[in-house]
């Protein structure tokens, strides 16, 4: 007999229980707990046009998670979809570096409020919906594969498995060879997460994570290898450690500290205009791209590769942005690392119910969440990326005129470190054999309209200079 639970969500009727939810939910929270830690870093790493810090690490932290809890929630609720958001990774840097130095933090978080608002405007024309239907379905499954090796790169360079330096752009560990304790943790992690899986344990996400973290708390405590900051071979982001306390109250003081039009005083129209349109163009195609990943993954989109409810997840997706935004923590935006989950055994919003309620609960955890090391929690991002590379057996390789634009979209995703780069240059390159092999009928109206806002968006910074 099914529960009022299960009949919300469809959990039965997506070939899901409530206990691969729950575990899909805990997973992508512990895969993501990150973003508390580091978007505090990012954005306290700068000062505004007086020279003035956002705030405390301890506000930007409460109001982070925060925010992210409380919009995942919804996104599980309103589109019952098993994807999670939080402060977008890029753009919290782009706020921070590119932005706030100059205007005042609080015009800047209310370009990003502004932004949200756009996008919302253009989910409920129907624009971006259109958009996305215009895709052809081979380069939407470019798009999952894509973000899958992507993800994978990201894994593997927040664990210091592979590094940048030494006369090429990437190599392994320090100097070509494997050191540090925090690496062997991750290592330790990727060979059990992986027996896991091959032997079909239930939960072999969370029993990696969390015997990786108890097994990185051991080590630190015994050796004291340190941060990366101060030792090559120490932790990347989080020293493992039991925290001295484990509930600390949180500080909402962040929250409303935003002015939509001042920012429009400081630095002019134009600016403003190529700000806003910078951070619009990166939040529409992310979010769009990880929708069908995660969608396509869980089994959930169409023959057209679209996800149920898309509509709906674009909706909260586009007032993620304005709450990130009216919160001072950057725009929120949809997190790659729900793959996790949905590796897990999650098909439906619960999930992403119990990862904002762990959020939230993390608002005043904040001590207990910073146990967990990048080391131990990134080898179910390599996991997933496996899983999700599969899908590239759905793409025609004799057929070059998909066929190169999806090579461009999967390579240039890791290669470039931006899902908004590889989308582009995958449209671009789709638009432009078309025209070359005269077929221009074949192309829809609105794939000549992204084509033309991406060449923009490649060369914004020469345009930003000209207008200057």
């Amino acid at each position: 007999m099914r529960t009022r639970v299960d009949n919300f969500f469809k959990i039965s009727e997506r070939g899901s229980t409530v206990g691969r939810e729950v575990r899909g939910g805990i997973v992508t929270f512990l895969t993501m707990a990150y973003i508390i830690v580091l978007n505090p870093i990012i954005l306290s790493g700068g000062v505004d046009i007086d020279g003035e810090p956002l705030g405390s690490f301890q506000m930007i932290a409460a109001a982070t998670a925060l925010v992210a809890g409380l919009l995942t929630i919804l996104m599980g609720l309103v589109a019952n979809f098993p994807l999670a958001l939080a402060a977008g990774l890029g753009l919290n840097a782009f706020i921070t570096y590119s932005v706030a130095n100059q205007m005042t933090w609080a015009d800047a978080m209310g370009l990003v409020v502004i932004e949200g608002l756009v996008i919302l405007v253009l989910v409920l024309t129907g624009f971006r919906e259109a958009v996305f239907h215009a895709v052809p379905a081979q380069l939407k499954i470019a798009i999952s594969v894509g973000i899958g090796l992507f993800i994978t790169l990201v894994g593997l360079v927040d664990a210091g498995f592979v590094r940048g330096g030494g006369g090429t752009p990437l190599s392994l560990g320090l100097g070509g060879q494997l050191q540090g304790w925090p690496v062997l943790i991750f290592c330790i992690g990727l060979v059990l997460v992986i027996g896991l899986y091959v032997a079909q344990v239930r939960g072999a996400i969370l029993i990696s994570i969390v015997v990786s973290s108890v097994l990185a708390i051991i080590v630190e405590s015994i050796v004291e290898v340190g941060s990366s900051a101060d030792n090559p071979k120490g932790w990347n982001l989080n020293v493992p450690a039991w925290p001295d306390k484990i509930v600390e109250k949180p500080d909402f003081g962040l929250i409303g500290n935003y002015n939509l039009l001042g920012s429009w005083e400081n630095v002019g129209v134009v600016t403003v205009f190529l700000l806003i349109f910078t951070l619009l163009l990166t939040d529409f195609f992310d979010t769009m791209g990880t929708m069908t990943a995660i969608g396509a993954e869980a089994g959930l989109n169409d023959e057209e590769g679209i996800p149920p409810k898309s509509r709906q997840i674009l909706v909260v997706d586009s007032l993620a942005a304005v709450a990130g935004g009216a919160a001072s923590v950057s725009s929120n935006t949809a997190y790659i690392e729900s793959t996790s989950g949905v590796a897990e055994g999650a098909r439906t919003g619960l999930s992403a119910v119990v990862t904002g309620l762990l959020f939230l609960l993390a608002t005043f955890l904040s001590p207990l969440v910073a146990v967990i090391p990048n080391e131990a929690a990134v080898p179910a991002l390599v996991l997933v990326g496996f899983l999700m590379m599969q899908q590239v057996r759905g793409i025609d390789w004799d057929d070059i005129e998909i066929a190169l634009p999806a090579f461009l979209t999967i390579v240039l995703m890791p290669f470039a470190y931006s899902i908004s780069a590889g989308i582009g240059a995958g449209f671009l390159a789709f638009v432009l054999i078309k025209v070359v092999r005269g077929k221009v009928a074949q192309i829809h109206p609105l794939m000549w309209v992204v084509a033309g806002l991406f060449v923009v968006y490649f060369a914004i910074s020469p345009i930003s200079s000209w207008v200057s």
